[in-house]
């Protein structure tokens, strides 16, 4: 399989069937700007699972850990995945916070979620924000973890 590239809002993901919204979290607890804001327009349940799991990690909890995935179900056969793919917040072209070995952990949990729920998975063109990733680089991954395993994968670029 090829991932499929439309026009279109990844919280609004198209076709039949169970879906995963992936997207790029930080491992610091910082939910407020980028793609995330489109998401808690929509539902409140991923950043609320979010900022609790961040908020448990202050009293000996489970962090925040790079390359994990809370799987976030918002509605019957919609669920958000919270990929903590980001070291950190703030960006600059020397060491952007994006972690590419992170983002190929967390879409191998992915595809074993996809293999339990038979779900298709639908993401904007995730890392390539705020992270500061380049999506030549996150591509392929996203083709090894997913598409080569056989998963459908719809990335949505916005109008």
């Amino acid at each position: 399989m090829k991932i499929n590239y439309t026009i279109g809002d990844a919280t609004r993901p198209e076709g039949d069937g169970n879906k995963v919204i992936v997207h790029i979290c930080n491992d610091v607890g910082g939910w407020g700007a980028g793609f995330v804001l489109a998401l808690s327009k929509r539902w409140k349940q991923p950043e609320q699972e979010y900022r609790a799991k961040h908020a448990k990690s202050f009293h000996g909890g489970p962090a925040l850990k790079l390359g994990s995935v809370q799987f976030v179900p918002v509605e019957a056969d919609i669920t958000v995945a919270n990929l903590v793919g980001q070291c950190g917040v703030g960006r600059n072209s020397l060491n952007p916070p994006i972690r590419y070995d992170a983002v190929r952990e967390g879409l191998h949990e992915v595809c074993k979620h996809c293999v339990k729920t038979k779900s298709s998975v639908h993401m904007p063109r995730i890392g390539c924000g705020l992270a500061g990733g380049r999506w030549e680089m996150i591509e392929p991954i996203i083709q090894q973890e997913l598409c080569d395993r056989g998963f459908q994968v719809t990335v949505y670029d916005l109008k």
